[in-house]
């Protein structure tokens, strides 16, 4: 059920930029009296379509993309038979180069529209809310999991600086832009001292997947009993909701990750332990785990209520502050895009760790269908999509921007052969480049 919620989520994500990126190349072209001839959403065979006018509308069965057919245009049809023929004046070709640029920049621009106004509008409906790091700071600082280890972050640590300016919010250690700094710290406070902890060029690749985000940094948890797992310690001992562990093997404990780092970190296949009930210290010797393969007291932590009444910071904005506010996350999150892809090009990050295509995608929309996640994934897969279809490759819309941009430069039109050699060796590069992703996800599913 939870690949289903996933995918219902990312076709109709897609389906919405589809349709409005294809949307912005039949506007202009139609207000510029060029024929459209098919507008459609997903890729052949076709499922249901209706006319209207000149233009065929469809739905087709492969929901990975769509397209608009515009008369005398080369594009991914490869329609070279129509092209043989005499240009007619409502066909792309017999247009003037500047309002055939305006066609092909027509998909982007609203793309970069679209996102911006799904910025605002989750800025409006969800504000923000933010973990204060000055209460995680007070509250015994940071539980560092494997992620953070490998770059030398310790629990414990008092992060209290990013590139050595200071910060107020948690979510900031794992914003885009400061993964992707260039020779970016975090300054932590341990034993007394301050320690700089550099932040590795390919952090950000850790983070692909989804469980790795709680494998970084987060808050400490108190030891104390929420619930407890069937056939396990916790329910033999017969401990309750509200038990508080105050030592584990005869070495006190105050937070739930030193619980987990004793449990875990001994060879002996017993545990002993002691527990705080209503003021009342009970002790349990020698408890045999079930499995010592994978030693576990079997309990999960209580919620701190207490601690998230104060480390949690809720911001509410009205519809004109949250016009700038949107705009300004919008192009952010373009620029943070922008910044990966150049360290893609320039070898500091791996493309196979760095992309991902539609399985990658999907798993980023989680397995439960919650608004805010989907509105923003849907506002930054626009943004992607209008920055990737800018690119200058053949098949791209970025590929035609290019050959238009030297014909108005130039004053001299490439030859219909040309850009038909063009479209075809953009289209075998897609192509391969589709595959390589697609390898990709399937590698990265399975690793």
């Amino acid at each position: 059920m939870d690949y289903m919620i996933m995918l219902a989520q990312l076709l109709l994500s897609l389906s919405i930029l589809v349709a409005v990126h294809e949307m912005g190349h039949l506007l202009a072209a139609k207000y510029f009296g060029m024929r459209v001839e098919q507008f459609s959403i997903g890729f052949p065979p076709k499922i249901w379509s209706f006319t209207k006018g000149e233009t065929e509308y469809a739905f087709s069965a492969i929901p990975l993309g769509g397209y608009v057919k515009i008369s005398g245009m080369i594009d991914e049809s490869l329609d070279t038979e129509a092209m043989k023929q005499e240009p007619q004046p409502w066909e792309f070709r017999s247009k003037p180069a500047w309002q055939r640029l305006i066609v092909m920049l027509g998909g982007i621009v609203v793309n970069v529209i679209v996102g911006i106004i799904i910025f605002i509008g989750i800025t409006f409906a969800f504000g923000e809310t933010y973990l204060l790091k000055d209460e995680i700071n007070k509250n015994g600082g940071f539980q560092v999991g494997e992620v953070g280890e490998s770059i030398g972050l310790r629990t414990g640590d008092k992060i209290v600086k990013i590139n050595g300016q200071d910060y107020n919010y948690f979510e900031e250690l794992v914003k885009p832009e400061t993964l992707l700094s260039t020779n970016g710290t975090y300054t932590v406070e341990r034993d007394g001292k301050l320690v700089d902890i550099n932040i590795p060029v390919d952090l950000i690749q850790k983070f692909n997947k989804k469980e790795n985000i709680g494998n970084f940094v987060y808050f400490r948890m108190m030891p104390v009993v929420e619930r407890v797992e069937p056939k396990s310690i916790a329910a033999e001992v017969g401990l309750q909701k509200g038990d508080r562990f105050v030592e584990i093997n005869g070495t006190p404990v105050t937070y739930f990750d030193e619980v987990h780092k004793i449990v875990k970190g001994g060879t002996a296949t017993s545990i002993s332990f002691k527990v705080d009930r209503g003021g009342q210290i009970l002790s349990f010797e020698n408890q045999a785990f079930k499995d010592p393969a994978a030693k576990s007291i079997g309990f999960y932590p209580q919620w701190p209520e207490a601690f998230m009444a104060k480390a949690e910071h809720s911001i509410k904005y009205g519809f004109f502050e949250s016009i700038p506010l949107g705009t300004e996350r919008a192009f952010t999150t373009l620029m943070v895009q922008i910044k990966a892809f150049g360290k893609v090009i320039s070898g500091a990050l791996r493309a196979d760790k760095a992309l991902s295509g539609p399985i990658g995608i999907m798993q980023a929309f989680g397995g439960h269908w919650e608004w805010e996640r989907f509105w923003t994934l849907t506002g930054v897969l626009s943004l992607v999509l209008a920055f990737m279809n800018l690119l200058p490759i053949p098949a791209l819309d970025g590929g035609h921007v290019m050959f238009l941009s030297y014909e108005i430069i130039s004053r001299r039109k490439p030859s219909d052969k040309f850009l038909e050699a063009a479209q075809k060796v953009g289209m075998v590069f897609l192509l391969l480049l589709m595959v390589f992703i697609f390898a990709n996800d399937i590698i990265k599913l399975f690793s």
